[in-house]
């Protein structure tokens, strides 16, 4: 026997219900999407591009207290998570690069640094001047003290290594910061093993002068050889 309750059946869906598988497909999508960026932002965070803030002033005048820098982690070979092991690299680092690679004394912290001597390299540091290879080296790019003796020919070293012609082990680099008076770096601590090394410094894209409380707007978008 037909009648209303069988006609209900067989007709067309209840408005309600539509709008309910509606919702629920609108919630799936921007959960799916939501999923998806999150996934994506971790991949390039771990193999591509990193960001990072500038938090001292031993890259004066290169790096301000306050920028906030892209790290090119693919260019050397991202370390892969949860296996200590680096995919393959484009190049290995070079003498002038700009890296970030984890403290030697604290893992756990990321130093920012200039190469100064790759793997092989002979490093001898006399006052203000650096020497690789028996060459003084041409570094505009340095911030120097009127502390030291003239020319650079200190009587007295007191740095932990580079004081006499110091050789660069194997898979390991001298780095050095560019405001040479005020930075800790590998004349006092060592050398940074290739495998610390997260990548290279290669873009300023934020300044902020928190002492001023103003954006350093001429330094947005500057790039870092």
């Amino acid at each position: 026997m037909e009648g209303p309750e069988g006609d209900a059946l067989s007709g067309t869906a209840d408005p309600d219900h539509k709008t309910a598988s509606r919702r629920k497909s609108l919630v799936r999508e921007y959960g799916e999407a939501i999923v998806i960026a999150v996934l994506l932002a971790l991949v390039i965070r771990t193999l591509v591009v990193q960001a990072f803030t500038i938090p001292s002033g031993s890259m004066m005048d290169t790096m301000l207290v306050g920028d906030y820098i892209l790290v090119n982690k693919f260019l050397y070979g991202p370390e892969l998570p949860f296996v200590d092991w680096h995919a393959p690299g484009l190049r290995q680092p070079r003498r002038g690069d700009i890296i970030v690679f984890k403290y030697p004394q604290d893992e756990k912290r990321d130093f920012i640094k200039r190469i100064i001597g790759t793997p092989g390299d002979e490093v001898l540091v006399k006052g203000q001047q650096v020497f690789v290879n028996g060459k003084a080296l041409v570094e505009p790019y340095t911030k120097q003290g009127a502390a030291l003796s003239h020319l650079g020919q200190a009587s007295f070293c007191s740095y932990q290594y580079a004081c006499e012609p110091t050789i660069v082990p194997s898979n390991s680099y001298f780095v050095m910061g560019d405001n040479r008076d005020n930075s800790q770096d590998s004349r006092y601590w060592g050398f940074v093993k290739r495998d610390k090394i997260k990548g290279k410094a290669f873009l300023i894209y934020w300044s902020w002068d928190s002492e001023g409380h103003w954006l350093r707007w001429w330094r947005l978008g500057r790039y870092i050889p």
